[in-house]
């Protein structure tokens, strides 16, 4: 048993490589230079009051501790931050894996397994994987979901990677529900309740100064019923919806539990402002559910070799298609304009006038800053300041 545990791990880490290699190759993209600046001011021990008594950033502790030891380690090597985020992936995959396979573990059945290999190449979460400025995504379904695998086992272990899901993501709180559809609301559960209504507080207490709110992006009044539907239906989009209707025509039954997992897992997401499509890095803990749909379709296909082998192959290409081809473009297009801001502050000795950048004025100097090893104060952005400090050059994007 143990000898095949570790062949099936193998396998999906091996799919979860295989599937986003592309990341390997990519910058960094824009939002991450301020983001590890920040990780600069709260990531090390000096750091920690500034943090815990900022009610904005407190509740995604975790991103910037693991960005400021990443920058420690490795400062500005795209693809050592790029294997972190993979890193991640791997071990949340071989979590839902473990979690497929509760509460009671079948060693014959192939679901658990398929669930896993779906998960570990699905396109649909892309963004959580390839841009390293979501790990808070990753790093909020690896606590919350490693202590949904071990409460059984030990109830301290499961309250502690409880509480770092929290200080992960604002979003965590869903994590209550979620346990509650797994094993049965319990009074066992009321230490995660108290945890979570703590959380919501610091939240709550956040709402007149935090920009997620002042800044439009969230609020309660936003189109919610709209949202919520079209990304549930987006979420299904094509492999779910295809297992629902094959599971109905096998067993005339309905496999709540992952669909309402799915819709569970979406509502904090719902009250975008900006989209009424909640985008694909916020759909990473939906897509356990839909990968353990996928996976109990999968194995009540016909006993016939040819069309299993048939559906994933097309599973396979549909899914690594997107990401070796679509995913990996549109990252480089995201990444270009401050790559080439870099590069030309780089082999530029002087102050430099920036007249069209496509991104807010604090990524281009924190990313001079950190790519260029160049001051912030380098950039000139009007024309007051280009007449008194004389540029050396104008730097425009096009």
């Amino acid at each position: 048993m143990q000898r095949r545990d570790a062949g099936i791990a193998l396998l999906l880490a091996s799919l979860c490589v295989l599937a986003y290699a592309p990341t390997l190759t990519i910058p960094l993209s824009s939002d991450d230079y301020p983001n590890i600046t920040q990780s600069l001011v709260f990531g090390p021990w000096s750091g920690l009051p500034a943090l815990f008594t900022d009610a904005v950033f407190r509740l995604r502790s975790t991103s910037y501790w693991a960005m400021y030891l990443m920058w420690q380690a490795f400062h500005l090597t795209p693809v050592a931050y790029h294997v972190f985020s993979l890193l991640l992936h791997i071990a949340n995959t071989l979590l839902l894996y473990q979690l497929a396979r509760t509460p009671a573990p079948d060693p014959r059945s192939l679901a658990p397994v398929l669930a896993g290999g779906f998960f570990a190449i699905h396109e649909g979460h892309q963004e959580a994987v390839m841009w390293f400025s979501a790990i808070s995504e990753l790093l909020m379904f690896l606590f919350g979901m490693a202590a949904l695998l071990c409460w059984k086992r030990s109830r301290v272990l499961s309250l502690l990677l409880f509480a770092l899901a929290l200080i992960s993501k604002e979003s965590a709180i869903i994590f209550l529900p979620l346990f509650a559809l797994r094993i049965g609301w319990r009074r066992d559960l009321l230490p995660y309740a108290l945890l979570t209504a703590v959380a919501i507080v610091s939240i709550a207490v956040s709402r007149a100064t935090s920009f997620r709110f002042s800044d439009g992006s969230f609020s309660l009044h936003a189109p919610f019923y709209i949202t919520w539907p079209r990304s549930y239906f987006r979420e299904l989009w094509i492999w779910g919806w295809i297992a629902l209707i094959f599971l109905w025509a096998q067993t005339r039954r309905v496999q709540w539990l992952p669909l309402v997992w799915i819709g569970i897992a979406l509502i904090p997401y719902s009250f975008l402002t900006y989209q009424t499509a909640i985008p694909s890095r916020q759909t990473y803990l939906a897509s356990a559910g839909l990968a353990w749909l996928v996976g109990e379709a999968f194995v009540l296909l016909p006993d016939s070799r040819r069309l299993q082998a048939t559906l994933l192959v097309a599973i396979v290409a549909h899914n690594f298609g997107i990401l070796w081809i679509r995913k990996r473009a549109q990252f480089l297009e995201r990444a270009r304009p401050t790559q080439e801001l870099i590069a030309f502050a780089r082999s530029t000795p002087g102050p430099i006038w920036v007249r069209c950048f496509p991104e807010a004025e604090i990524i281009a100097r924190e990313a001079v800053h950190l790519g260029a090893d160049q001051l912030p104060s380098i950039l000139i952005w009007t024309e007051a300041e280009a007449a008194q400090s004389k540029p050396a050059a104008t730097f425009c994007y096009h």
